[in-house]
């Protein structure tokens, strides 16, 4: 319980203020307990099942950025600095923190002599002599990248990494378990088979591309997975829509997705601010999901069952996954995947509530109690906890 207040005090104080939104509460309510949103009867009753009666896959969890991005200033301990974010080290620990993580997501970048790498934020800070210095990650040469870090020749001293917030701030990038930074093609040879690779293709959002540069770039990410990949599954995601539409045509052997914010922050491509227009985009170019910020789906949470209709696949990603409870909602509203942070914690949540759904029994499952019936079947949560969750969504969500 304790661990829950941590994650929803942490997820609170990261979520931005919002315009006043409508009765949340109420449309969860009932789209949860209607036929549109077949809510399992968990724990004694139905499993998950679709429209058509059909059982629906269980949760997906996804590792961010390996066992959790490091989020330097946070409150929460578990969210700081575990182990370093997008590393051999990191991406092995979300595979071996429990059996329901099918896939780890990182980001990919390309640096100036054609590799893809693994790394987060576009520039790359140090400090030398008391002068702070960042470059642009796709300006480097790859030795000048793995010069960054820790190295794996311990004989080598690495330049010391310093992480730039989004409030202008520039900290020193510590955390408990190091690693070197990594490419794509060491993450193919280093981790786990048994994950998936969730691969988020980054571009800056204050540059401009042009077809040719983002063909470069993406033909040299696809080199090396398909050379690499040897049966692994991979899924492709992208903010940028003509990156996602592009690497659509170039190959058709890996599900792509686009990333959205669903209109939680607003861009100069309207592509990107709206569940509607990602929906569009996704069907125009034959992509086969959306990936969008949970506190979008929470607003509009009918928008779950139109995503379907329109037969894309639903993963979400933010502060708000971390937290078993939005995560419990989200598998009732029929989303397919959840990228966390608290991979370990979620995972377990996750196959507690998979767990326990059984096919129904007729007494067990009526109309009226079905969501009773599903809190109550979830390990950890009662009735009268789900029902104030459902409450509490709209509070958390601005």
């Amino acid at each position: 319980m304790a661990q829950r207040k941590a994650a929803r005090a942490a997820a609170d104080a990261a979520v931005p203020p919002a315009m006043p939104e409508p009765d949340i509460a109420a449309e969860l309510h009932a789209l949860v307990a209607s036929s549109t949103f077949p809510a399992p009867c968990i724990g004694g009753a139905a499993a998950a099942r679709d429209d058509a009666g059909r059982r629906r896959p269980p949760l997906v969890v996804i590792g961010h950025r390996g066992k959790g991005m490091n989020a330097l200033a946070s409150p929460d301990p578990r969210v700081r600095g575990d182990v370093r974010e997008n590393t051999l080290r990191s991406l092995n620990a979300a595979a071996a923190s429990h059996p329901t993580v099918a896939y780890v997501e990182f980001d990919v970048q390309v640096t100036k002599d054609g590799c893809p790498v693994i790394f987060h934020d576009n520039f790359i800070y140090t400090q030398e002599n008391g002068e702070i210095s960042g470059r642009r990650v796709t300006e480097l040469h790859l030795d000048e990248f793995l010069s960054y870090g820790p190295q794996r020749n311990q004989e080598k001293a690495g330049k010391p990494l310093l992480r730039k917030l989004k409030d202008g701030r520039i900290l020193k990038w510590d955390v408990q378990k190091e690693d070197a930074l990594c490419t794509l093609r060491e993450a193919f040879e280093g981790v786990d088979r048994r994950v998936g690779f969730n691969v988020e293709l980054k571009f800056d959002d204050d540059l401009a591309y042009t077809e040719e540069a983002l063909t470069g770039v993406l033909q040299a990410v696809l080199k090396v997975v398909f050379e690499h990949a040897d049966g692994r599954p991979v899924i492709f995601s992208s903010f940028k829509p003509d990156a996602a539409l592009l690497i659509r045509k170039l190959q058709d052997k890996y599900p792509v997705y686009f990333l959205t914010n669903g209109g939680t922050q607003i861009y100069a491509d309207p592509r990107r601010n709206s569940l509607e227009e990602a929906v569009r985009l996704c069907v125009a170019g034959s992509l086969q999901g959306i990936v969008s910020e949970v506190r979008a789906i929470l607003r509009q949470p009918a928008a779950a069952a139109k995503i379907k209709e329109a037969g894309l696949s639903l993963m979400t990603y933010g502060q708000l996954n971390n937290v078993p409870e939005v995560v419990f909602v989200q598998h009732l509203l029929g989303v397919d995947g959840v990228i966390v942070d608290l991979v370990r914690e979620i995972a377990e949540a996750v196959s507690a509530f998979s767990a326990a759904a059984r096919e129904p029994s007729p007494e067990s499952c009526g109309e009226v109690e079905r969501l009773e019936t599903a809190a109550a079947g979830t390990p950890s949560f009662s009735p009268r906890e789900m029902s104030f969750l459902l409450r509490l969504i709209p509070e958390l969500v601005q």
